[in-house]
């Protein structure tokens, strides 16, 4: 693959665009002037744990004996748990009590974007090509860099759409996480069972 379809690939499976609603509800509660630095760091975060799997994903997944169904699992149980909070508020903050109010690596860094897609992705690329790394460092960097460029304008746009379009806006994503919780655990439970056969 060469850098260009390699950072396609990367960036449809990070999806920028369809994480822009989340981490505007996600920020709601935090101050707008605080928005940009969140993301950045949340964003560099997400990038230091996708180089790690491009160079060591599968040693680090075997060092501490998990599967990658399990990790599929695993994520999306947290997507899960989310979802349920963002339909039904229980009134505290909606990624539970964090410093600031601020949502620290879960769930903006992982599994939004640094996700179980991205993370499989990137280790399938490097155990086709394993020469290849510095091609595959490349076209992660191009990739993330657009989408730290479209999470960043997350913030104007909370303020352009208001407080009731933001509320109405998370009871919506919340159903509509959910399905895709669901669709992570079951993908994840069939490729154990699979795997188990």
């Amino acid at each position: 693959m060469t850098i260009v379809s390699t950072a396609v690939l990367l960036f449809l499976v990070m999806d920028p665009l369809g994480n822009v609603p989340l981490f505007v509800v996600a920020l709601r509660d935090v101050e707008p002037r605080r928005h940009a630095w969140i993301v950045l760091r949340e964003m560099v975060i997400a990038l230091a744990v996708m180089v790690l799997f491009l160079m060591l994903g599968r040693h680090v997944l075997e060092l501490f004996h998990i599967s990658m169904p399990s990790l599929g699992m695993a994520g999306g149980i947290i997507l899960f748990l989310i979802a349920i909070r963002m339909i039904f508020p229980t009134g505290g903050p909606l990624f539970g009590e964090t410093p600031g109010g601020e949502p620290f690596i879960v769930p903006l860094a992982i599994p939004l974007v640094a996700g179980p897609s991205a993370l499989v992705t990137l280790m399938i690329i490097s155990t086709r090509d394993p020469g290849g790394w510095p091609r595959h460092l490349a076209a992660l960097l191009a990739s993330w860099l657009v989408s730290l460029a479209i999470l960043v304008s997350s913030a104007p746009l909370k303020r352009l759409l208001g407080q009731r379009v933001l509320i109405a806006t998370e009871r919506l994503l919340g159903m509509i996480l959910t399905a895709v919780a669901v669709q992570m655990f079951e993908n994840g439970f069939r490729q154990a069972w699979t795997a188990a056969g």
